[in-house]
């Protein structure tokens, strides 16, 4: 089955291959570690971790990177307003990051490099591009001559004029040409900076990513990723700096998932509608968060709202529910093949997700017919049938990062262990006074329940018991 995936660099879809197929490289650009990820962040780890997943299901190994910036002015501003080192806030708000990614059902990356810790790399990186007459020192900077590159905006199909209008830069007198971008600049006492040729300073953030790169795979990877934004200036960068220092393609594919809006308008923080993960998990179900980030194909924008997480949880309750129903079957995991073909097409992880409901229904006629049939051969039948339904279901799922815990957990969300404890209990209770006749007390325990928020559902297997959706 091959894999197909849009390469942002051709604007086609391509089939893959890697360069040495017993061992495809990827590299994810990280976050920067100074403040919460806010749920925009998280697109990328969601649907390329499920494209880890794809290539590890076809090829023999993956090694997939995804980068820690823990040294950026952004990082530095809020050190230096704490009074505490950059490690302080770089350290606590990485061990965040990973923990709110592990809760979306995003796995640890193979490698994750932390650009404090390649320095020496990145000093070494500068200096082959000067030697190579594409880099030149100036006041303490070290700067990437862009002309230099005659391949210069060909990822961002960007005009000369365009790129200087975007790339933000700050206008210097030590730059040859505007559009000249830094590689290294000078640190004064109060900043974090180590030794170099051009004196105590530290890196531009687009040299970090290059650097790190070329340390853990060597000149050329298969795949980079990362989100739409990043494509200009900081691939346009990677690729300049990178192919100049090394003489050769840096990337063979590079994929960029789409930018998330807010209620239809764009996230900003500038505007205040900036939702974090971390918020966001106290408030949703984390699988209803990562089936929504789902949603959408991942190249295309995805409008984020309370709407969008509360048709995901609604989904996932009639998922559950299907594999509440069928919990007295024994079933391990299958993929379908309809499922790997619809990821092996772009990760079209839309069309993956309506399989997985077509699955469900399939699912949901396979333990009705199996209630219904008598006993003997026709249920032994049935009940083949459906644990084939189910295992078909849970590979889809598995497939997605989806349907990965018991139903009870999922209807149980928000309850911790002493609350879940005493619904059982009220649960226990009111049956026994249904079978004792004493509907006013049974009642009255549904009626206590449902002002907690607790629905009840009375089914042939007995009482079932979920949180209130809204």
């Amino acid at each position: 089955m091959p894999i197909r995936l849009f390469n942002s660099l051709s604007r086609q879809v391509e089939e893959f291959s890697p360069a040495h197929p017993d061992r495809v490289t990827m590299y994810v650009c990280g976050p920067t570690v100074y403040h919460y990820a806010h749920i925009g962040n998280a697109r990328g780890p969601v649907v390329f971790g499920v494209l880890a997943d794809l290539l590890r299901r076809h090829f023999p190994k993956l090694v997939y990177a995804r980068n820690i910036t823990d040294i950026d002015d952004k990082i530095n501003q809020s050190a230096l307003e704490q009074g505490v080192p950059i490690s302080a806030i770089t350290e606590k708000y990485a061990r965040i990051y990973r923990e709110d990614m592990g809760a979306l059902g995003v796995k640890l990356p193979d490698l994750e490099p932390h650009a404090t810790h390649h320095i020496a790399d990145i000093i070494a990186m500068i200096e082959r591009l000067i030697a190579r007459g594409h880099a030149y020192a100036a006041e303490g900077h070290v700067l990437f001559q862009v002309s230099t590159f005659p391949q210069y905006g060909a990822l961002s199909r960007r005009s000369p004029d365009e790129m200087l209008a975007g790339a933000r830069v700050e206008v210097a007198p030590y730059k040859r040409e505007p559009g000249d971008f830094v590689l290294w600049k000078p640190s004064p006492p109060e900043l974090p900076g180590w030794d170099s040729p051009w004196g105590r300073g530290r890196p531009g953030w687009h040299i970090e990513c290059s650097a790190m790169c070329h340390a853990h795979f060597g000149d050329t990877i298969d795949i980079h990723a990362g989100g739409v934004d990043l494509q200009f200036p900081h691939h346009e960068n990677e690729i300049a700096q990178s192919q100049c220092a090394n003489g050769a393609t840096f990337a063979r594919w590079w994929l960029h998932n789409g930018m998330l809006t807010f209620d239809g308008s764009k996230m900003s923080k500038s505007v205040g509608n900036i939702r974090t993960v971390h918020e966001l998990l106290r408030e949703y179900p984390a699988e209803a968060l990562r089936y929504a980030l789902l949603s959408a194909h991942y190249r295309q924008p995805l409008d984020w709202s309370a709407a969008l997480i509360e048709q995901s949880i609604h989904t996932l309750d009639r998922l559950y529910g299907t594999l509440r129903d069928l919990e007295a079957i024994a079933a391990a995991p299958e993929l379908p093949e309809s499922v790997e073909l619809a990821l092996a097409d772009d990760l079209n992880t839309p069309a993956a997700l309506a399989e997985l409901s077509r699955l469900a229904g399939e699912a949901r006629a396979a333990q009705r017919d199996w209630a219904q049939a008598p006993e003997g051969l026709a249920r032994a039948e049935a009940a083949a049938r459906a644990r084939t339904a189910k295992a078909r279901l849970l590979g889809a799922g598995a497939a997605l990062g989806l349907l990965q815990q018991a139903p009870a957990a999922w209807f149980g969300h928000g309850a911790g262990d002493g609350d879940e404890a005493r619904i059982e209990a009220l649960v226990a209770e009111r049956t026994a006074a249904k079978q004792a006749r004493d509907f006013a007390r049974a009642d009255a325990i549904r009626a206590e329940l449902a002002a907690a928020g607790i629905v009840l559902e009375d089914t042939p297997q007995g009482v079932r018991w979920s949180r209130k959706r809204a």
